[in-house]
């Protein structure tokens, strides 16, 4: 069967349910397939290449888990977070696109903190995949990191992923964040959270986040800010005078993450807007 005509159907059906990146996600199932990248596959196509009976049946399989809803990155097992290649599926939280941003952030306070410390201490609460804390491991090599994450479900996933990337050093804990590492109080330079934020009864409307991701990695409460307290009393514990808190937060929550953060002592309270114009971070000073 032509690669071609098994792509395009494929891509017309997940438009059919509302899949915006339909084409995308027809090509990349296939280049998971086949062992090729995208870019091979859209070659392969002009090449008028084949699927072999068992290619075809197997990559039909996939389509199906797409067309409901099933997110790719659980198809395929894995997420790309700025220079990172992570394992996920079913029980860990598929780190998003915006989320590179407010790990530049805190990257961006870790590598400014190297000038007062060869080896500055930087802490991901609740670290989920663990894109946040592996990102900094990775691209700023003198700093020391630690992570913990609270999923039973998610572990085994964090865990590999911090396995992967042994050579930076970068520590796990499995255990709850607010009162994780407390031999490192008054010791961290940059505390960094992507913290749950959804209100309780907002839930979301694509099924790839209400029906895949982990609900405990979602809602924060009543009014989405209970675990947002908990990451800013323990960051105040951890950080050193003059430490960062760099949170992540929903595009219509910035006024109450700052006003949450003043009322709990900290100074130099910023918005900071993502790459689509949108509030999505706050950072802080102890």
């Amino acid at each position: 069967m032509l690669l071609l005509d098994v792509v395009e159907h494929a891509a017309k059906r997940f438009a059919e349910v509302g899949i915006d990146s339909a084409i995308v996600d027809a090509e990349l199932l296939a280049g998971h397939v086949l062992g090729l990248t995208r870019g091979q596959v859209q070659a392969e196509i002009i090449r008028g290449g084949f699927l072999t009976e068992e290619q075809s049946e197997t990559l039909n399989h996939l389509y199906a888990r797409r067309l409901a809803r099933e997110p790719l990155q659980h198809i395929t097992g894995v997420a790309y977070f700025r220079e990172l290649e992570l394992k996920v599926g079913r029980g860990v939280f598929i780190p998003r696109p915006e989320t590179e941003f407010v790990a530049q952030l805190a990257i961006d306070a870790l590598r400014a903190s190297l000038s007062n410390d060869s080896a500055p201490i930087a802490v991901d609460l609740g670290t989920g995949s663990g894109a946040i804390a592996l990102a900094m491991a990775t691209e700023v090599l003198p700093a020391q990191i630690f992570a913990v994450e609270k999923s039973h479900e998610a572990m085994p996933f964090t865990a590999a992923n911090f396995e992967t990337y042994a050579h930076t050093g970068a520590k796990l804990i499995q255990g709850d964040l607010a009162d994780a590492f407390s031999d490192l109080d008054g010791k961290v330079a940059v505390v960094a959270s992507n913290p749950p934020y959804i209100p309780l009864e907002m839930i979301p409307r694509d099924p790839e986040v209400r029906l895949f991701d982990p609900e405990l990695a979602l809602y924060g409460g009543q009014d989405g800010m209970s675990v947002m307290h908990l990451v800013s009393a323990t960051a105040k514990r951890l950080l050193i005078d003059g430490g960062e808190l760099v949170v992540e937060h929903a595009d219509s929550q910035s006024d109450q993450v700052c006003q949450l953060l003043l009322a709990q002592g900290w100074s130099e309270v910023t918005k900071h807007q993502d790459l689509t114009g949108r509030d999505r971070a706050v950072t802080a000073l102890r």
